[in-house]
């Protein structure tokens, strides 16, 4: 056992400070932010809306991480990664807390995109900053650190929000998600000010291809937002089928969806590290990543059994652990051609966009067909994917001969 954890620990080896600081800033402001796995609840339980109202609602949530994440692209070009993050924690916090007080559907759609708007301003900056503090041997096990730890909050979150919905209400979770915010931004004006903090992988390139032109990108593009599509599915359909099929309570719900977060903190690190030094190229492993995402859905059709969501679950998070990691690193490579907050917030707009398409894609597809005939859909939309990393593998070789 000892062996093990020492193996365990050796997987971190040669990362910096900075990314260190970083991933416990992105745990405190990902551990703080509960309320979003149950947000489509919230939204049922205490407002009374309508699934067609709430397939709104989460298109403006996806509206604006859209153009958040857009702005926070180009702001990070513009005044630089830490002046984004800073400001972005910060108002997030406040907005956060206002967000409980509204409760009509025209204020709830505008209170989630303003909150998106100002939140995902963050994750272009965030990535950007990850990339300039790790070597470019280790920027594969960084995103990885930096996932550890958004899934470590995760995996704490739902379980403490489920404990927080059924004591006190939802309200106390947007005070939470308010306050934790504001909390890591305190820690990163403490820890990584650019000042004091030394960047290891500054790069500057002095004539930048626009991404806009990056054929290969724009099929990568494409391919994650279909990703990104059936992922979100664990955020806004699946809480609801595990309640409505399954019959699980919101701390259930919490349990499982933690247990995700639980597995991708023990597993993914060794995992990451073991398939860099396989042949494997990251292309094919985004592909073998969405087809075990796709898998997942497939199996909750085969039967009735309840343990078939761990099943599920489990294809799910080792899918998850395989294809973010790598997909994030291809983007930071390929951001290497030109400016990297433009490129970086494009890879992270892919999933923006699918926000506003994807949940109310499966909200009104259950509504209309059911979740069986939903999941099936979200397989032959992954199969799409597979398809189109086919093709991207295959223009990349070219590009190299």
């Amino acid at each position: 056992m000892k062996t093990l954890f020492k193996n365990y620990l050796s997987t971190f080896d040669g990362l910096s400070k900075e990314v260190w600081w970083l991933a416990l800033i992105t745990f405190v402001n990902r551990a703080g932010t509960m309320v979003i796995p149950f947000l489509s609840l919230y939204l049922i339980d205490d407002l009374q809306f309508t699934f067609k109202d709430i397939s709104w609602i989460m298109s403006a949530f996806g509206l604006g991480s859209v153009v958040g994440t857009w702005i926070g692209g180009k702001l990070t070009d513009k005044i630089g990664y830490y002046k984004v993050m800073v400001r972005s924690l910060l108002s997030t916090g406040f907005l956060f807390i206002a967000l409980q007080f509204l409760n009509t559907f025209t204020s709830v759609c505008i209170g989630i995109f303003l909150v998106m708007v100002v939140a995902d301003t963050f994750r272009p900056a965030m990535y950007v900053a990850m990339s300039v503090y790790s070597k470019p041997e280790n920027k594969t096990r960084s995103v990885t650190l930096i996932r550890l730890a958004i899934n470590l909050g995760f995996s704490a979150g739902p379980a403490i929000g489920g404990i927080i919905i059924t004591t006190i209400g939802y309200g106390g979770l947007f005070w939470i998600d308010g306050i934790t915010c504001m909390l890591a931004t305190l820690l990163l004006i403490k820890v990584l000010n650019p000042r004091v903090a030394k960047p290891v992988d500054n790069i500057i390139v002095d004539n930048p291809v626009s991404v806009f032109k990056d054929k290969p990108f724009w099929i990568f593009f494409v391919t994650m937002f279909i990703f990104g599509i059936i992922f979100l599915q664990y955020f806004s359909t699946m809480p609801l089928y595990y309640k409505e099929v399954h019959s699980l309570s919101e701390f259930e719900i919490g349990l499982l969806l933690g247990l995700n977060g639980l597995f991708i903190f023990i597993l993914e690190m060794p995992l990451i590290k073991w398939l860099e030094h396989t042949k494997y190229t990251k292309i094919g492993l985004m592909l073998f990543g969405l087809i075990l995402i796709a898998i997942s859905f497939y199996v909750l059709n085969l039967t009735s059994w309840i343990g078939v969501l761990l099943i599920g679950m489990l294809f799910m998070t080792v899918g998850e652990m395989i294809a973010f990691p790598f997909s994030n690193a291809f983007a930071m490579d390929r951001a290497k051609k030109g400016k990297q907050g433009e490129y970086l917030s494009m890879y992270v707009m892919a999933f923006s966009i699918a926000h506003i398409f994807g949940h109310n894609l499966g909200l009104r597809l259950v509504d209309s067909i059911g979740y069986n005939k939903t999941w099936y859909i979200m397989v032959g939309l992954g199969f799409i994917g597979v398809l189109l990393l086919l093709y991207l593998k295959r223009i990349l070789k070219n590009e190299l001969s």
